[in-house]
């Protein structure tokens, strides 16, 4: 007959307590977690389907979907951009100028999207991604602020007007939300595909610790190089939907301030989480207009409301867990 010491009490109830936190992992990691946020998006209009309200959740949408794109850059491998906007402007004003130059419908510009997004990540990554930490986010920060630059400065861009009279992929908001929603589920889905991969585990040991990566045989520079390339086309394609959606681009809506609120999301969400991310972009995007009732007073509750949240929850709203870490 076995007799339960007080030291064995405190043990079980440990066990207990690991056991509980195993399943809440499994029950919000899994695939029903992804389909549920699916359905609520999809059946988001049926409950108010105003043309401002419409308009917030497609914009929120295309926010995810620059969320996504950065998470790969900063969540799985560990490289700090403070330039992202300038991918979502390569991708903008590239359909934006062949679609009204050229009078291209939308869809037809996707191919040159991807290829000057994938030649301007190689441009902007392959003389930056051997520098690191800081020295890395300054050079990142310096050419987003070359792109808005340049696209302020040449005809063929508008300069400082922009380019207005983009055609839209349809005349319906209600219908342009929901492919909206199609294009970003895919594109969510694809980023925690890659992040799965063998490349995204490359990704990862990058980001824990790059020395150790590199003498276990991972090509660092290759690896990182294709974190950025990826993330570029993931931006590239955000800048479609966004030029589809308002019609009109100009270099404001490419600023610093753009980058941060992305990478304050992923950060919000938790580095390298996919839903965590996901609900981090929602609520960067979405707080906002929450707090519309604020008046002047709104990005100040804004701010503070962010403070606590990182204050409360440091590891993010919904961080990543490894399956190591989880078994």
């Amino acid at each position: 007959m076995s007799v339960q010491t007080p030291a064995s009490t405190p043990t079980r109830r440990r066990r207990k307590g690991t056991a509980l936190g195993r399943a809440i992992t499994r029950t919000f990691d899994n695939r029903w977690a992804g389909l549920a946020a699916l359905a609520i998006a999809l059946l988001a209009p049926f409950v108010i389907a105003t043309p401002y309200a419409l308009s917030v959740m497609t914009s929120a949408a295309i926010f995810v979907m620059l969320a996504a794109g950065l998470n790969i850059v900063v969540g799985y491998c560990g490289l700090l951009d403070l330039g992202y906007a300038a991918f979502f402007a390569v991708g903008a004003y590239t359909s934006g100028v062949l679609s009204t130059r050229f009078d291209l419908p939308l869809l037809a510009t996707l191919p040159a999207v991807i290829v000057v997004t994938i030649i301007a990540g190689i441009v902007i990554g392959a003389p930056t991604l051997r520098l690191r930490s800081d020295y890395l986010a300054i050079v990142t920060l310096g050419f987003g602020e070359i792109i808005r630059i340049t696209a302020n400065n040449l005809e063929i861009t508008g300069g400082p007007s922009g380019i207005y009279g983009i055609p839209g992929l349809t005349d319906n908001a209600v219908v342009f939300y929901y492919l909206t929603v199609v294009v970003v589920a895919v594109a969510v889905a694809g980023a925690a595909r890659l992040g799965r991969s063998r490349l995204g585990r490359a990704w990862r040991f990058i980001r824990e610790d790059e020395d150790a990566a590199e003498a276990m045989g991972v090509h660092t520079y290759r690896v990182k190089l294709a974190a950025y390339i990826a993330g570029a086309i993931w931006g590239g394609l955000a800048g479609v939907l966004f030029a589809a959606h308002l019609s009109a681009i100009s270099p404001g809506s490419f600023t610093f301030l753009q980058s941060a609120l992305v990478l304050m999301a992923v950060v919000l969400g938790g580095m390298g989480s996919t839903p965590g991310v996901v609900l981090g972009a929602i609520v960067i995007s979405l707080l906002p207009e929450v707090l519309r009732d604020f008046a002047d007073y709104r990005y100040f509750a804004f701010g503070v409301l962010l403070i606590i949240f990182m204050l409360v929850r440091p590891q993010g709203l919904w961080p990543h867990r490894s399956r190591e870490a989880s078994a």
